[in-house]
């Protein structure tokens, strides 16, 4: 029997979800920023700083940026680590991770660039101080295998963050519904004209395991230590685990 599994709300084979993603994501790439910034009203770049600044990373550090997008989150890391720290930004779609190679490029910053699927990651285990996936675990087919990809590259006492959409705030549940299934897919037909896939992601964010959940399956994992941040009423968390 064909194994199934979440696209949204819609149940497709598990060997497809990555194609279907990677339609999403090639449509959205070159608006991707500008959409961020409208549909958060520029709140997700306070959410990135505030994951960096609980990463732990300094100077020196060797930094894996997992489902790396535009680069937002990189950069943060970049100004933290220095020249003399090691940062991958990685993704499975490379309409992406060109996005982000130009924009860090453009802003006159080494770092090294693979295209890879984050649940068969091509680096060495114990090898980085800080393993990151920012809005990028809940379109991975397999989440767990993922994270214990995570986990093996991380060195003894180095951290994972995840930044994710999570379970918001039980009264204002209703206007997010409102706002999620009604005005982000105008807002995408309007600047993208693709209603479709930002209805994708009001539904990814439905299925994607809540605060507690995803706390359970980091420990479940092998992670540690594992504990989370709600921010912005829970809109967004930010999960953080060690491995010893």
């Amino acid at each position: 029997m064909t194994k199934t599994t979440h696209f949204g709300f819609s149940s497709v084979p598990e060997t497809e979800k990555a194609h279907k993603v990677a339609g999403v994501f090639d449509s959205v790439a070159e608006r991707y920023n500008l959409m961020n910034d409208l549909m958060s009203m520029g709140l997700h770049r306070l959410w990135k700083r505030f994951a960096v600044e609980v990463s732990g990373v300094k100077e020196g550090s060797r930094v894996l940026d997992v489902a790396s997008g535009t680069a937002d989150l990189s950069k943060l890391f970049i100004d933290h680590i220095g020249e003399s720290g090691e940062i991958w930004l990685t993704d499975i779609n490379s309409s992406m991770l060109s996005l982000g190679r130009d924009e860090i490029l453009d802003s006159g910053i080494n770092a090294l660039v693979a295209q890879c699927d984050a649940e068969r990651l091509p680096f060495p285990k114990n090898y980085f101080d800080c393993v990151s996936v920012a809005f990028g675990l809940r379109n991975m087919t397999h989440k767990d295998v993922a994270l214990k990809e995570m986990l093996r590259v991380l060195r003894p006492g180095g951290r994972v963050i995840v930044l994710e959409f999570s379970k918001i705030w039980d009264p204002l549940q209703s206007f997010y519904d409102s706002y999620s299934f009604k005005v982000l897919p105008a807002i995408g037909k309007f600047i993208v004209n693709d209603e479709d896939s930002y209805r994708y992601l009001a539904e990814s964010i439905r299925v994607h395991p809540s605060q507690e959940e995803l706390k359970l399956l980091m420990q479940q994992t092998g992670f540690e230590r594992v504990e989370y941040f709600n921010l912005s009423a829970g809109v967004v968390a930010l999960h953080r685990g060690v491995k010893f």
